[in-house]
């Protein structure tokens, strides 16, 4: 299978293409997803937006205007509009501009489109997609940055989906498409201009399958979507020290693989959870409870979670990259923990 190297948007993007080639029911919908309404009349600005970070563009110049459709500034509505199409047998994709504007259509993903396939006794499904952007680190202020995988994750009936690279971002994009439940699709903001190898032709990643990024047996560090990347990076100074991080990246946060953490926890017998997200009830509280719940006898210290501040995400960028945590930070918390010395959390 040839590969080449992809951003994680063009990735999306080349997902997003070739399962609406292979398949007619899918469409995409969103604000600016297609260059805004009435802009055929403007020679050469047909496609001129693809949505706020050109992750859908040229898809409507393929598709035309019935595929990939500008939707009106009202989630709630097209949304619901999705929820019915994808009743009646279609594939709707539609893209949320941030996760933070997920609220707005809060109603129609919690109470229709997670239940219905139980409401019906599972004779129908609701095969939705909904993509929307996370993550701070890009000066967008506390509206635009919030990190919500928790919250979703907490529904039963919908499916969480979070890639860390481009090579996933396209095989989880694939099978969320192909998927029969409802799936919300988190892309981070900061991930976008990454690139990895990624093959040409179409292929799945299933979902609820973690992925150990890499092999160690000193000490188990979990990352949350971007942080994956901030935990191989410590890694690799954890390395020099004598210190063999072994990096676990979740991809998928409902269905999670839990097992595949707590088999690395057996063996290392030390854990860190880094998230981005705030420390309550976070994806991070949530895996280190199911650790405890599962491995306890395994471990060889105490559960550590390095997340971001129990805050707003602030637009001042000192205080926002003091939020995110940092690699230095993993680097000091993996050392600390591995010595036995105890750590004040930063939160």
């Amino acid at each position: 299978m040839t590969s080449r190297l992809l951003t994680y948007k063009d990735a999306i993007n080349e997902a997003l293409r070739q399962e609406m080639q292979a398949d007619s029911r899918v469409f995409l919908i969103g604000e600016d997803v297609a260059g805004g309404a009435g802009r055929d009349e403007f020679p050469g600005a047909t496609d001129a937006w693809g949505g706020p970070f050109g992750v859908t563009k040229g898809l409507v110049t393929e598709f035309g205007r019935e595929r990939v459709i500008d939707s009106l500034l009202a989630e709630t509505g097209f949304v619901g509009a999705c929820i019915g199409a994808a009743f009646a047998g279609l594939r709707p994709v539609a893209e949320i501009m941030y996760a933070d504007f997920l609220g707005t259509s809060f109603d129609q993903i919690l109470n229709h489109a997670a239940k219905l396939r139980f409401t019906y006794g599972g004779i129908s499904s609701i095969p939705l997609v909904i993509r929307t952007v996370t993550g701070a680190g890009f000066r967008a202020a506390s509206e635009h940055s919030q990190m919500l995988i928790s919250i979703y994750s907490h529904v039963p009936g919908l499916k969480v989906i979070a890639p860390s690279n481009a090579f996933d971002a396209k095989g989880l994009l694939i099978s969320a498409i192909r998927d029969p439940d409802p799936v919300i699709f988190m892309e981070h903001k900061r991930l976008y201009m990454r690139e990895s190898m990624v093959p040409e032709a179409p292929y799945a990643i299933p979902i609820g399958k973690g992925d150990i990024k890499r092999i160690g047996n000193s000490i188990t560090i979990v990352g949350v979507q971007k942080m994956v990347n901030t935990a191989l990076d410590a890694a690799n100074i954890l390395e020099k020290e004598g210190i063999h991080a072994e990096v676990i990246d979740p991809r998928s946060y409902s269905p999670l693989d839990i097992e595949l953490i707590c088999e690395s926890v057996e063996k290392t017998g030390f854990l860190l959870i880094v998230d981005e997200s705030h420390p309550r009830c976070s994806i991070a509280s949530d895996i280190s409870s199911q650790v405890v719940d599962r491995a306890f006898a395994s471990l060889k210290g105490p559960i550590k979670m390095l997340t971001g501040l129990h805050t707003p995400v602030p637009y001042s960028p000192p205080l926002e990259d003091f939020f995110i945590p940092s690699v230095n930070e993993v680097v000091r918390y993996c050392t600390s923990m591995i010595k036995g010395e105890n750590i004040v959390n930063r939160y």
